[in-house]
C-alpha cells in the first residue's frame, strides 16, 4: 500500500471518529416545569412557583434544548402544556417533567392538582385534576432516559373537604402520593417523600427537596441515580431524618447524566470556585480511608481540597508504614527507616471499572442503606464494604434468588436491591421478643404464664418447680447419669432421695408423679406448654 492510500485511510478514519463524537454529544434534551402556587380554591403555597423558576434556569444553563415554564396553570392550560411537550419530546434523547404544586392519591391513582380545582368529591379527581399516568406517557417517546420529578408531597387541604363517594374497595383518599411501579425500563420517577409520607414546603426560597436538587441535579458527567442519592442525603440532613426522597423505576449498567460536558454548566456555576470540591471533601471525609481519599483526588486533582485530601492520605500511608515496622530490631541488622518501610512497589490487582462521575464510596453507602431498607443490613452506614456488608448481600442473594457479587459493591446490586420494596431477609428478635411485621416487640404472656429460660411462656407453678430443683433434674434433655461412688465405700443412697435433697419429680397438665431410678426426665414445650414426660431406659 503507498503512502497516499494509507493517508486517505487514516482521513477516512478521522472523518469517522468526528462524526460519532458529533452523535454522541448532541443529544436532544427537552424538559417540562410546572409550579403551581396560587390555588384558587384553597390556601396558597408560597415556594412552588419559585422553586419552577430555579429548576427552569438551571436546565437552560445546563443547555437544555427546550425548556417549558408554565407556573399557576389551570386544567385546560395544563393539558395543552402536556400535548404540546409530548410533540416535542417524540424526537428527544432525554426527556425530564418537573412539578412543584399539590398532588392527591384517590382510589391507587395519583393526580397532579391544576390551581382552578374544587375537588368538592372523589368523584371529581379524574376530570379536575391531571393523571401521573398522563405525564409519563409524555416523556415515553425519549430514547435514553425519562424522568418525573414530583415536588408534590405537601400536606393537602383538599383531602380535608372532599366528600368520599367513590363506591367499591380501592376507595382510600391520601394527602400524599401513592407507590408507582414504571412498566419500561429507562424511566426513573422521583418523589419528594416515600409514597404514603408529606413532604416540608420548606421556609426559605425553595423546598428542601428542590434546593437539593438545584445542588446536584446537573453535576457534570455524575450518573444520575447517584444525583438523587445525593438529594436524598441532603433532605435528610435539612430535615433531620423527617423526610426521605425516593426513586422509583430502574436503569442499565450504563452512566446516565443529564449533563455530559462540564462547560455546558459553567453558567450556572457558584460563585465559590471551590464549593463543589467543599461538599464533596465533607463527604469523603466520613469515611477517611485511603480508598475514599484516592476517588476524591480523581474528582479534584488541583485546589485547596485537593491539597488537603493529600495530606489525609499521607497521615494514612505512614500509619500503615509504621505499622510494618518490626518492633524490635537489633543493632547489627538495623537498616535506615526509609529502606523498612518503602519496599519495592508491587503491581495492584485491576480494581473494577466504574463510570465516569462514581465514586466508590457512595455507591457502598446506597448500597448499605437499601440492604437496610429490606431488611438484610444491620452494621452503621459507613461507607466501608467489609464482611459485615458482604455477609448483608449474600443474605440478599439467598432470600431473593439472586447472585450478585459480594465482593464488591456496584450499581447493578443497587439497582438489584432497590427494585425490591419489601422485607427480603428474616426479621431475628432476641430473647423475649418476637416478630410483629418488620418490628421486634416485648412478649407478653396470660395470667398464670411466665416468660421462662426456653424464651417461651410457661405456667408460673412449673416454672417455680423447675427453678427450686437442683440444675441436674431441670435438664430438657436425658438426666445426667449417676456419678460413680469412690473404692471401698458402699452405697446406701434411696433410688429417689438423698438426705437433705426433694426427690425428683415430673409435672404436667394433668398432674405429677415421682421419677424412678434408672429414669429420667424430659420436657418439651407443645402450643405454648411445658410437657414433662418420664423417659426409662
Amino acid at each position: 500500500m503507498n503512502l497516499f492510500a494509507r493517508l486517505r485511510l487514516l482521513l477516512l478514519a478521522g472523518l469517522a471518529l468526528l462524526v460519532t463524537t458529533l452523535d454522541a454529544s448532541a443529544d436532544k434534551r427537552v424538559a417540562l416545569v410546572v409550579g403551581n402556587s396560587v390555588y384558587q380554591n384553597v390556601a396558597r403555597l408560597p415556594n412552588p412557583a419559585k422553586d419552577a423558576d430555579s429548576i427552569a434556569q438551571l436546565l437552560k444553563n445546563a443547555g437544555f434544548d427546550v425548556v417549558s415554564l408554565q407556573k399557576d396553570v389551570g386544567n385546560l392550560d395544563f393539558k395543552r402544556a402536556i400535548r404540546k411537550f409530548e410533540e416535542a419530546a417524540s424526537d428527544a434523547d432525554i426527556a425530564v417533567v418537573y412539578y412543584a404544586g399539590h398532588g392527591i392519591e384517590i382510589g391507587g391513582t395519583n393526580y397532579m392538582i391544576p390551581v382552578d380545582a374544587k375537588l368538592a368529591s372523589d368523584l371529581d379527581a379524574p376530570d379536575e385534576a391531571i393523571p401521573l399516568d398522563r405525564i409519563v406517557e409524555a416523556v415515553e417517546p425519549a430514547r435514553r432516559l425519562r424522568l418525573v420529578i414530583l415536588d408534590a408531597c405537601r400536606d393537602n387541604p383538599f383531602v380535608v373537604s372532599m366528600k368520599r363517594q367513590r363506591q367499591g374497595a380501592n376507595r382510600s383518599v391520601t394527602a400524599g402520593l401513592g407507590k408507582v411501579e414504571p412498566t419500561g425500563t429507562g424511566t426513573l420517577i422521583a418523589y419528594a417523600a416515600k409514597a404514603g409520607s408529606t413532604a416540608d414546603d420548606g421556609v426559605g426560597d425553595h423546598s428542601p427537596f428542590t434546593s437539593a436538587l438545584l445542588d446536584h441535579l446537573t453535576t457534570a458527567g455524575l450518573d444520575i441515580r447517584l444525583a438523587f442519592g445525593r438529594v436524598r442525603d441532603e433532605v435528610m440532613k435539612i430535615t433531620h431524618d423527617r423526610q426521605e426522597p425516593f426513586v422509583y423505576g430502574s436503569l442499565g449498567g450504563a452512566t446516565v447524566s443529564l449533563v455530559t460536558d462540564a462547560d455546558t454548566v459553567a453558567a450556572s456555576a457558584p460563585s465559590d470556585p471551590n464549593l463543589e470540591a467543599r461538599r464533596d471533601y465533607e463527604f469523603f471525609e466520613r469515611a477517611g480511608t485511603k480508598t475514599a481519599w484516592d476517588a476524591f483526588l480523581k474528582l479534584h486533582e488541583t485546589g485547596p481540597y485537593a491539597d488537603l485530601a493529600r495530606a489525609q492520605l499521607a497521615k494514612i500511608v505512614d500509619g500503615e508504614a509504621a505499622k510494618r515496622v518490626p518492633e524490635r530490631k537489633s543493632d547489627a541488622q538495623q537498616t535506615p527507616l526509609v529502606t523498612a518501610v518503602a519496599p519495592a512497589a508491587q503491581p495492584e490487582p485491576a480494581k473494577p471499572v466504574l463510570p465516569a462521575g462514581t465514586a466508590p464510596g457512595e455507591v457502598i453507602w446506597m448500597l448499605q442503606t437499601e440492604l437496610k431498607r429490606v431488611g438484610c443490613y444491620s452494621g452503621p452506614i459507613s461507607g466501608d464494604w467489609n464482611a459485615t456488608s458482604r455477609r448483608a448481600l449474600d443474605s440478599f442473594n439467598r432470600g431473593a434468588g439472586m447472585k450478585l457479587d459480594t465482593k464488591t459493591a456496584s450499581l447493578d446490586a443497587v439497582d438489584a436491591v432497590r427494585g425490591l420494596q419489601k422485607r427480603v431477609c428474616p426479621l431475628e428478635c432476641g430473647r423475649g421478643q418476637r416478630a410483629d411485621g418488620d418490628q421486634c416487640v416485648k412478649m407478653t404472656c396470660d395470667t398464670g404464664y411466665a416468660l421462662g429460660d426456653s424464651g417461651t411462656c410457661e405456667r408460673i407453678k412449673d416454672r417455680a418447680r423447675s427453678v427450686a430443683l437442683p440444675p441436674a433434674q431441670r435438664s430438657t434433655e436425658r438426666a445426667e447419669p449417676p456419678k460413680r461412688q469412690a473404692p471401698g465405700r458402699a452405697s446406701t443412697t434411696p433410688a429417689t432421695s438423698t438426705a437433705g435433697t426433694a426427690p425428683q419429680v415430673a409435672c404436667d397438665r394433668f398432674g405429677c408423679q415421682p421419677v424412678r431410678k434408672g429414669c429420667s426426665v424430659k420436657t418439651s414445650i407443645f402450643k405454648e406448654e411445658t410437657q414433662q414426660n418420664v423417659v426409662c431406659n
